[in-house]
């Protein structure tokens, strides 16, 4: 196991040669609503898209991209998901990486393109690319925080972690920057991630390392049950570390995929917890299920589960919300042998013994579930497979929210 270190109040430009910029150019009122992140360095790059059919113009985009061997900026807008755009939008998208390639000295290539926002509006070019032009000259190794506000929407926190650990006798760091709190149910909401690493790494290496990670982590979160149109994740690595290259599953590789997997982890967890008026992170074990497919199913299947997270929002032990979310959730498994229970800082409660109704305190359990940390333990007692899942409880606020998102 590695020692992993969490470095607070750092962020994305505080990994090695990564300068990046956060501005307001128009498309919000008044908030930050475009950023530029730049390695100076030639950098890999790897990333996941969404499994929605209705893909945004960026990701078709990115899509083509992300196949070349270098990449050095990402340039992300909110405000507008350049989504059901049709050519117009693609072309847009096309021309936000070629403005900010030409303002960086870069190929067309070597730029991802992100939107997030309201769907099916045309994008207001004019400002895109004044905004462009002012990121670009704005970007500074002190960035980093007006980046990771400038990819806000209904977020009402920017989510940024940044980790340390050694590869062999050097220092070598990941950041991570996201914005995601409506519109999650990520499949690869809107779910935006950003990392950056100094890590030595061949793209392929890194490319398997995220598409492990993102596994079980941020497909393993769930706010609403919709997977949006736009959601990426995106890390660069420049090699500045210097570390001996990453370029077979050695013990390097482990110890730079375990790092990465936190910080994935952490980033999902903040999204989970910063859900559009949710009051609770809501995290469920699965414990001894069938098959690790049937653990996932079930996780997500509560996590999901609308009467859940109601009955979450409202402190009601409700566990009989839980076992139905289990039993339509398609997963094999045996319903007279499950057993659920809630834990936190408060204390830890059981609820269902075997499928069935046991005696438990109502006043604890409510106790537990105010809180704005639980976790919901189900032992499925039927094999050797465990998944973790993260959410939210449903709030009236997010209904407001979501009632008047255009306006």
């Amino acid at each position: 196991m590695s020692s992993i270190k969490v470095l607070e109040g750092k962020n994305i430009t505080d990994v090695p040669y990564f300068k990046a910029s956060g501005i307001h150019c128009g498309l919000k009122k008044v908030k930050k609503d475009l950023c530029v992140i730049y390695s100076e360095k030639k950098a890999v790059a790897a990333a996941t898209f969404t499994k929605n059919k209705v893909k945004a113009a960026p990701i078709l985009l990115n899509m083509k991209s992300i196949e070349n061997e270098n990449t050095q900026a990402i340039v992300v807008n909110s405000g507008n998901a350049n989504a059901c755009t049709g050519d117009e939008g693609y072309n847009d998208a096309l021309s936000m990486a070629k403005v900010t390639s030409e303002a960086l000295g870069l190929k067309l290539e070597e730029v991802i393109v992100a939107s997030t926002g309201v769907i099916g509006v045309p994008m207001p070019m004019s400002k895109i690319f004044s905004g462009i032009d002012m990121a670009c000259k704005s970007l500074s190794y002190d960035g980093g925080k007006d980046a990771a506000k400038a990819i806000m929407t209904t977020d009402t926190k920017e989510k940024i972690i940044t980790v340390e650990f050694n590869i062999g006798s050097k220092k070598a760091t990941i950041s991570a920057m996201a914005k995601g709190s409506g519109m999650i149910h990520p499949n690869m909401g809107t779910m935006l991630g950003f990392l950056a690493t100094d890590v030595n790494i061949s793209k392929a290496m890194l490319t398997k390392a995220l598409k492990d990670s993102v596994e079980d982590s941020y497909n393993m979160v769930s706010v609403d049950g919709d997977t949006s149109t736009n959601d990426m994740v995106v890390i660069l690595a420049n090699g500045s570390c210097e570390n001996t290259i990453i370029d077979t599953e050695d013990e390097n590789y482990k110890l730079f995929k375990e790092a990465l997997h936190f910080v994935n982890v952490e980033i999902a967890k903040m999204i989970a917890g910063d859900g559009e008026g949710a009051t609770k992170l809501i995290e469920t074990k699965i414990y001894h299920a069938h098959s690790l497919k049937d653990a996932k199913i079930c996780a997500k299947a509560v996590i999901t589960s609308s009467l859940v997270k109601a009955a979450f929002f409202g402190a009601d032990a409700n566990w009989g919300r839980i076992i139905c979310a289990l039993g339509y959730s398609g997963a094999d498994l045996n319903v007279n042998t499950i057993n659920i229970s809630f834990t936190n800082s408060i204390g830890t409660i059981d609820i269902c013994k075997n499928g069935g109704n046991i005696d438990f305190s109502e006043d604890l359990a409510k106790k537990i579930l105010e809180q704005e940390k639980i976790t919901v333990i189900i032992d499925l007692n039927d094999g050797e497979y465990n998944a973790t899942a993260w959410g939210c409880d449903l709030t009236y606020d997010y209904v407001k929210i979501n009632g008047s998102y255009r306006s």
